[in-house]
């Protein structure tokens, strides 16, 4: 097994390989605005720290959110155009199960990362490896009573204390967290979904209303 793993649907960039019993080589950097610019230098990189090449992949881990639109969907395209390519399967993995595993914890808490427009997408687990609810987008304080009390991780917690006043790192996803986990689930014979994006919520960018259409005479 040697999983290739990438995720774009948070300010990170991330990129790892796995060899089905530990991460090899991985890339990670923070840049909201540069998905597009920085994910495949990322995975060339991976690949060269691991002296590897492409062909070598059996398997393709994806993000699929929740997340931004823009940045989720480099992702998950290039995903696809990997698997097509090589002719290898391509794994979903939730974002904020990615941040879950990462965050090791062994006791009920949340994941939250930001939505922008003042809101967050988030989960709870009962555990590092087991999700509770489904993701959801909500603004913080509309959600204070149902995580009073909990530890939370990730950047939509870290950036609204009130609501999670128990809030630590991972801030972001890591792709070595996405890898190390659909491994594990892999290995147990479990099925992984395909690279299908949880947007939750329409494109910042739409058609504008009552807009005139010119058509040549």
């Amino acid at each position: 097994m040697l999983l290739l793993a990438l995720d774009t649907a948070t300010p990170a960039v991330t990129v790892a390989l796995h060899d089905g019993t530990d991460v090899i080589a991985s890339s990670s950097q923070v840049d909201a605005r540069r998905h597009g610019e920085l994910l495949l230098p990322a995975v060339d990189r991976v690949l060269t720290e691991a002296r590897l090449r492409l062909d070598a992949v059996t398997g393709i881990v994806a993000g699929i959110g929740p997340g931004p639109y823009t940045g989720l969907r480099v992702g998950l395209m290039t995903a696809d155009t990997f698997g097509l390519a090589l002719g290898v399967p391509v794994h979903g993995v939730c974002t904020l199960d990615g941040l879950a595993y990462a965050a090791d914890l062994e006791q009920p808490f949340v994941v939250a990362t930001d939505a922008r427009r003042k809101e967050v997408y988030w989960a709870r687990y009962a555990d590092s490896r087991t999700r509770l609810t489904d993701p959801a987008v909500d603004r913080p304080a509309d959600i204070a009573e149902q995580v009073a009390g909990l530890p939370a991780v990730g950047a939509g917690a870290l950036l609204y204390p009130d609501t999670f006043p128990k809030a630590h790192e991972p801030e972001h996803v890591s792709a070595a967290a996405l890898a190390s986990l659909a491994a594990e689930r892999l290995a147990a014979g479990e099925e992984l979904p395909a690279p299908r994006p949880l947007y939750l919520r329409r494109p910042d960018a739409q058609v504008p209303k009552n807009y005139k259409v010119v058509t040549p005479k």
